[in-house]
């Protein structure tokens, strides 16, 4: 079965700094990758040649068997493509619930009156049920980034892009987080998990790629992933050959 999402020999640069060099990745219909990588490794960079906010300077970006290098952002979330962001920005002026009909609406082009139960669901399923009508600029952290997977999706993604979504959490929100992401993966929702916080990805995705210099240095299983002398290495200091 084809990937449900390629990136096929993405080069990206901005000056003398290579963040991407022929880059071949790919997401299985279903699966849970995770990605990590030092910081300034162009991981975030990647996500944003996904869904088109970043343009590569050469390569390809296949969604569902189609090349949608091209596609405005608009048009890739609208045909399933969605994501998160590192630091969440909600409309803080605007309630919870009116942040997720926002997305609801405008991220799938629906009547916003057509989307307010599905609205309504997606807050309880998010555990954001109770904070329906707060401003959304006075959640806490763990809230702000359940509010920010409660708005991605409610376009009805295919394939769902997070962005460091464990930052910053203690290890009780972590957990919970985990468990919601979890919960979204059996619904059938394909997922790239970018993060630092090792132990959530390792907790639930199914393969783990890891970027360092513009390239994929090291994928497969996890836990064998994480403990391969080129990844200690580079996060531990520790010489592959000592």
């Amino acid at each position: 079965m084809p990937p449900i999402l390629a990136l096929e020999n993405i080069s990206k640069r901005f000056g003398a700094v290579v963040v991407a060099d022929g880059i071949n990745l790919a997401l299985g219909d279903g699966e849970a990758l995770g990605i990590i990588g030092p910081n300034g490794a162009g991981k975030t960079t990647l996500f944003g040649i996904a869904t088109g906010t970043v343009s590569p300077d050469s390569g390809r970006v296949i969604f569902a068997g189609d090349d949608i290098t091209r596609l405005t952002p608009e048009r890739r979330c609208r045909l399933g493509l969605a994501r998160s962001f590192q630091i969440p920005q909600p409309f803080s002026g605007m309630t919870v619930f009116e942040n997720v009909v926002v997305a609801a609406a405008f991220g799938n082009g629906e009547r916003e009156a057509a989307v307010y139960d599905r609205c309504a669901e997606l807050l309880a399923r998010c555990g954001l049920a109770d904070k329906a009508n707060k401003q959304a600029g006075g959640l806490t952290l763990l809230d702000r980034k359940r509010l920010e997977l409660a708005r991605a999706l409610a376009t009805k993604p295919r394939v769902l892009l997070l962005d460091e979504v464990a930052g910053g959490l203690t290890e009780h929100e972590c957990a919970t987080l985990v468990a919601l992401i979890k919960e979204v993966r059996a619904g059938g929702i394909s997922i790239v998990w970018i993060e630092h916080v090792v132990h959530a990805l390792l907790a639930a995705v199914d393969r783990l790629a890891v970027l360092h210099g513009g390239k994929i240095i090291a994928e497969g299983d996890p836990r064998t992933v994480i403990h391969s002398p080129q990844v200690e290495e580079i996060y531990m200091g520790i010489a592959a050959d000592a």
